[in-house]
């Protein structure tokens, strides 16, 4: 049971881990993105479309193919939560509106449109199409070893990836240093010669794409293909967990773990309603604590960049 609950824990966590590192990315830039749960959503929606039309293009779900649906319903998700980013951008980079209204905005935008996505396409092939995407490695021998690290589809090893690309680049790289600037000062940044709008552009869509990925994943993957509209919730647990973690992408890997098992772990255990709601309010119980110490620590690499939902007037500098 024990080994069975942490394989679930950590194939849960892939959807915080998503939204986490794309939210972590975008931050950096200075956007606070409240629209990531709506993201999240849209995701979720293009990757409906994307394989509702693929199943009508190909006549059925007698014609699906794994490459082509895999690479269409992908493909559609990365779309949809690419104009989710775009939209942000657009509000509040180039018309300089309120990053929270915009970002809240955003979120219900999100979540009608996985609504009413959700309720008119044909879920003809789904479960198909969902198969391809949990495809785990060819295991020879089954042990605890293989269950517990190679049982999972491809878009768990992707977002663990991702997470520790973002790390390197945020920390090792040129692009990294320049986009930590824009998001700590845009206006020494621009003095500098770098493009504050590029940047914040750049971030946020890319972020966006990648908090796309968990709305994928969670349609795709973690239900089997079938249409579920809680995505928003577990965008909202991956804003908390960019706290949780002190904006490092790498430390969401575990961090996302661990609010997977405080999530899950109320299923495990014999507990009444009241305590299975107790249990699941812990993540952002302790990412209320976290914030706290952070404040009081005064140190910098723990702290949220310093422009973090200001938005940037060149001629104010």
């Amino acid at each position: 049971m024990i080994l069975s609950f942490l394989q679930s824990a950590i194939r849960f966590s892939t959807a915080f881990l998503f939204g986490s590192v794309g939210e972590t990315v975008t931050e950096k830039s200075g956007n606070l993105n409240l629209g990531i749960p709506g993201i999240m959503c849209m995701g979720a929606s293009g990757s409906l479309i994307g394989a509702s039309l693929y199943v009508s293009a190909v006549g059925g779900a007698s014609g699906i193919e794994a490459w082509g649906a895999t690479i269409v319903t992908l493909l559609f998700a990365l779309i949809f939560s690419l104009i989710g980013g775009l939209i942000y951008c657009v509000l509040t980079t180039s018309l300089r509106c309120n990053q929270n209204v915009s970002g809240l905005a955003l979120t219900t935008f999100g979540i009608g449109l996985l609504s009413f996505c959700g309720g008119r396409v044909n879920t003809t092939g789904f479960t198909t199409i969902s198969g391809f995407f949990r495809q785990s490695f060819p295991i020879v021998e089954q042990n605890w070893f293989t269950t517990l690290f190679l049982s999972y589809g491809a878009l768990v090893y992707i977002a663990i990836i991702l997470a520790v690309i973002a790390a390197v680049v945020i920390k090792k790289t040129r692009v990294g240093l320049n986009l930590r600037a824009v998001g700590e000062n845009p206006a020494t940044a621009d003095a500098a010669g770098i493009s504050v709008t590029n940047y914040k552009y750049g971030a946020t869509l890319i972020g966006s794409m990648i908090a796309g990925l968990g709305g994928l994943f969670y349609i795709m993957d973690y239900t089997g293909g079938v249409v579920e509209y809680s995505v928003d919730t577990y965008g909202w647990m991956a804003v908390a967990l960019v706290i949780f973690t002190v904006w490092r992408p790498n430390w969401a890997i575990l961090g996302s773990i661990v609010f997977s098992i405080l999530y899950l772990l109320p299923n495990y255990v014999n507990v009444g309603f009241a305590g299975r709601e107790a249990i699941k309010m812990i993540p952002y119980l302790v990412t209320i604590v976290v914030l706290v110490i952070t404040s009081i620590v005064s140190r910098r690499e723990s702290q949220p960049p310093a422009s973090l939902g200001l938005s940037y007037f060149r001629e104010e500098r």
